[in-house]
């Protein structure tokens, strides 16, 4: 059952998982985000995937039947860009993964060699065994860890695969150094977006797959944490949980019941 007519003025959404598994669009995915548009509420997805720009994001959603526009987007590679900018202005990076997210990294300089700051995207190919041992070697060297997410796992087609974060908590026991978090489940990301939405967090909602990157790391910074029952959701990690989600819902097509309307009506 879904508890109704939950008070809430702007949303957060996770994309892999709970919009989409392996780019294929969940139930309702595509009413749920058309009942927010016409219900007047506003709503952002809150995204750590980054394998593809904000414009390949758009492209690729639109291909599953869910329409976006890049500004409805908030991906962890952006917040990326304005972490750098902010805490390391000017410092040469090293890019560990898919280069095609360095079009997100907007006046960050990326090179190869004598790099200040190790940058983890995402895990891929490109996340080898001599990427990893240059990135080891920089950081034992003196620069800074900055990972876009941290990640464990994702859910593809072909079942869960292993992500960055298992690479970055390996880099860190190995060069003894700890690496800020730009993605969720930092805060700076959840409250970056509520600033996006125009709302307070406290009247903001994260909605996700992730109990621990997406729900409780979201309601830990005073959004109300709503979890799915797709993507990687599994029964006993909530069940061993010592935190519970603020709501628990079937899918993203239970979201309009849960805010107190229907997406089968505005769809």
């Amino acid at each position: 059952m879904v508890d109704s007519g939950v008070d809430l003025e702007g949303v957060l959404l996770d994309v892999d998982g709970t919009l989409t598994v392996a780019w294929r669009p969940l139930p309702g995915a595509a009413e749920t985000l058309s009942w927010l548009r016409g219900s007047g509420i506003p709503f952002l997805l809150a995204t750590n995937a980054t394998s593809l720009s904000r414009h390949g994001l758009v492209s690729k959603l639109g291909e599953a039947g869910i329409e976006v526009r890049v500004e409805e987007l908030l991906t962890a590679s952006v917040a990326a860009a304005a972490y750098l900018r902010t805490h390391h202005p000017g410092a040469r990076c090293l890019l560990v993964g898919n280069p095609d997210v360095a079009d997100e990294l907007d006046g960050i300089e990326l090179v190869e060699e004598d790099a200040e700051v190790v940058l983890m995207a995402g895990a891929d190919p490109a996340f080898t065994w001599e990427s990893l041992s240059r990135a080891l070697r920089l950081l034992v060297g003196g620069a800074a860890l900055v990972a876009m997410h941290r990640n464990l796992s994702w859910l593809t087609e072909d079942g869960l695969m292993l992500d960055a974060g298992a690479y970055v908590m390996g880099l860190e026991r190995a060069a003894g150094v700890r690496a800020a978090v730009t993605g969720k489940p930092a805060p700076d990301f959840f409250r970056q977006g509520v600033e996006l939405l125009g709302v307070q967090a406290d009247r903001s909602a994260m909605v996700g797959d992730d109990l621990e990157a997406d729900v409780l790391a979201a309601h830990a910074c005073g959004l109300t944490g709503v979890l799915v029952r797709t993507g990687k959701f599994r029964p006993e990690t909530l069940r061993a949980s010592e935190r519970r989600p603020d709501n628990v819902i079937g899918s993203i097509a239970n979201l309009p019941e849960l805010l107190g309307g229907s997406a089968q009506a505005s769809s």
